[in-house]
């Protein structure tokens, strides 16, 4: 009996015209890396889709978990590979569809070799016909429907053994990983700012983290745990990630001493996008990310959103701007950073909360409210005590180094300024 065989589509990649080839090359590393230490006798790719054939000994589950995570991938498939004659191949197509439950199918065939002596029409036609056959002798209620059936039986002509398949596993879409340039992610530790990430990943950017956390928590409470946990399931999207640590209670309470009392998000957010942003000038990212959705809580209103960007030179990037607060959970729950973010943490933001936060803060009223603060002295605080952790994803592991101290961080910012 011939080894698995899973065969993975893509859709988006057609409409790349003259570049469609380096995005090919980008899912084709992709799905290499993400099926490294699974036995792999080769990847081809024959036509319009990827043929992963796998070796002697291979875990089905574990390869289908593996293509589960590779971006650009529009949906995949077991396949079972059969002889190449027509009966063999009517018997393989009874085996695959007999067991599922529907009203209408098609059968739908792809000969990317033509050597096959048997034609398409002539493929869809018999093994059709021998299904309805089956199905009715089994006194089943089922029809041909060739436009928009609830079960589609697919049939690949490649070089090698014929394929036949009836279930199809929808992959994550989008574009391949690190094929759109890099960004730099404001990693929070909720639902929200992970989801961002995997929204700008699916698009093909790559990704570093930035994650601000407070120092005053108790032991056992601090956020840092959730924002590794949180890049630990992310990076095997896009195999490589680094995590920016930045101590910010004592900015926090300069900006408290210094700053009216209920624009304190506001500027703690503005001191983040201008400490963020030397940190992704230090990877070449050329803008940030953040988890912001529309008038979800007090400063993420449009007026406080405009106010807040305006510290920024960078473009700031909000995926979730427009998106409902369950669809984003939804997200969070497929991508398996739901449970990450709903342990318990200390959160460095609602420190030294304001009784009644400003809703409609103007740029200009938050410069103002900065004049007593010395910008440059916090960032460069903040830079001090950022710490680097790095993660890589191979052979369905992640691993992570031993945080770091940022090396010469007031030379870069100084580069930066």
């Amino acid at each position: 009996m011939s080894n698995p065989v899973i065969v993975v589509h893509y859709h988006e990649l057609w409409l790349k015209g003259g570049n469609r080839k380096f995005f090919l090359g980008k899912l084709f590393t992709a799905l290499r890396q993400s099926l490294g230490g699974v036995p792999v006798e080769r990847i081809e790719q024959p036509g319009d889709r990827f043929v992963v054939r796998l070796g002697e000994g291979a875990s089905v589950e574990e390869a289908i978990r593996r293509v589960q995570r590779v971006l650009g991938v529009a949906y995949y498939a077991v396949a079972h590979p059969v002889e190449r004659d027509m009966e063999t191949l009517c018997r393989a197509a009874w085996d695959e569809v007999s067991p599922l439950r529907f009203a209408n199918f098609a059968v739908r065939a792809k000969r990317s070799d033509k050597s096959f002596p048997h034609p398409v029409t002539e493929i869809e036609s018999t093994v059709g016909r021998h299904l309805l056959e089956q199905l009715r002798a089994q006194g089943r209620d089922v029809r041909v429907q060739l436009k928009n059936p609830e079960l589609t039986c697919h049939i690949e002509v490649t070089p090698g053994p014929l394929l036949v398949y009836a279930r199809k596993i929808p992959g994550p879409g989008g574009l391949p990983a690190n094929t759109a340039g890099r960004l730099a992610c404001l990693l929070s530790g909720g639902y929200d700012s992970a989801v961002a990430a995997y929204h700008m990943m699916k698009r093909g950017a790559h990704l570093s983290f930035i994650h601000f956390y407070g120092t005053g928590a108790e032991p056992g409470e601090s956020s840092l745990h959730v924002a590794s946990g949180l890049v630990r399931a992310l990076v095997p999207y896009q195999f490589r990630a680094k995590l920016y640590r930045v101590p910010f209670e004592a900015i926090q309470r300069n900006i408290v001493q210094f700053a009216p009392e209920g624009v304190r998000i506001l500027l703690y957010r503005r001191m983040m996008l201008r400490i963020a942003e030397v940190l992704a000038g230090r990877d070449h990212a050329l803008a940030l990310v953040t988890g912001d959705s529309l008038g979800q809580v007090a400063s993420q209103t449009l007026r406080n959103l405009v106010a807040v960007d305006a510290a920024a030179r960078m473009p700031v990037f909000r995926p979730l701007i427009g998106a409902d607060k369950m669809d984003i959970i939804e997200t969070a729950r497929k991508i398996g950073t739901y449970d990450i973010s709903s342990e318990p943490f200390h959160d460095c933001c609602p420190v030294f909360m304001p009784r009644t936060p400003e809703l409609s803060a103007r740029p200009a009223e938050l410069a103002e409210a900065e004049t007593k603060l010395d910008i440059n002295s916090l960032i460069q605080l903040g830079l001090r005590g950022t710490t680097i952790e790095r993660f890589s994803y191979a052979e369905g592991r992640v691993e992570a180094t031993e945080p770091k101290p940022l090396v010469r961080a007031d030379q870069q910012h100084t580069a930066m300024a």
